[in-house]
């Protein structure tokens, strides 16, 4: 009986080793795209020219708005910033959602601020939960083999 139960806990660690380990086996625009709810964020991306960027080494932090975030923005903004001749404005509001490093919610602070991959800075305030800037942290520590991604509720945009 002794010999049964420590062959199940040692099979059960295994597969959840395994698991853990391929959930991090793909790269952070694999992983967004996997999740489903980062269409119109992988679409931006790609319309920026940041997709390879992003499937590079990094590490990278990414605080990644959802598609409902990007559809509370006002009526024709995502199309706007989809357009050829607004690429540069695109670049600069999504590498403002990415931090270099890997920063797991553990690692931060309140009032903390870190530099973005665009050179302005975020603000993370501990306070009622997780912010950074105005958007609430929904999901948080998402691994992927090049970084970590954190879901949040709204789009943040730089000071213009």
């Amino acid at each position: 009986m002794l010999r049964k139960t420590i062959l199940t806990a040692t099979t059960v660690a295994a597969l959840a080793t395994s698991a853990f380990a391929m959930g991090a086996e793909k790269d952070i625009v694999d992983t967004a795209a996997e999740a489903g709810s980062f269409e119109t964020l992988l679409a931006a991306a790609t319309a920026a020219g940041l997709v390879d960027t992003l499937k590079g080494d990094g590490p990278f932090t990414v605080f990644a708005p959802t598609d409902e975030a990007f559809a509370a923005l006002p009526e024709g903004t995502v199309e706007s910033l989809l357009m050829e001749e607004n690429r540069d404005q695109l670049v600069a509001i999504l590498t403002y959602h990415v931090v270099p490093g890997k920063v797991m919610s553990g690692d931060l602070q309140d009032d903390m601020v870190a530099a973005t991959v665009n050179g302005a800075d975020v603000m993370i305030d501990l306070d009622n939960g997780v912010m950074v800037n105005d958007a609430t942290v929904v999901t948080a520590d998402i691994e992927a083999s090049n970084g970590v991604i954190h879901v949040i509720d709204s789009v943040i945009l730089p000071a213009s």
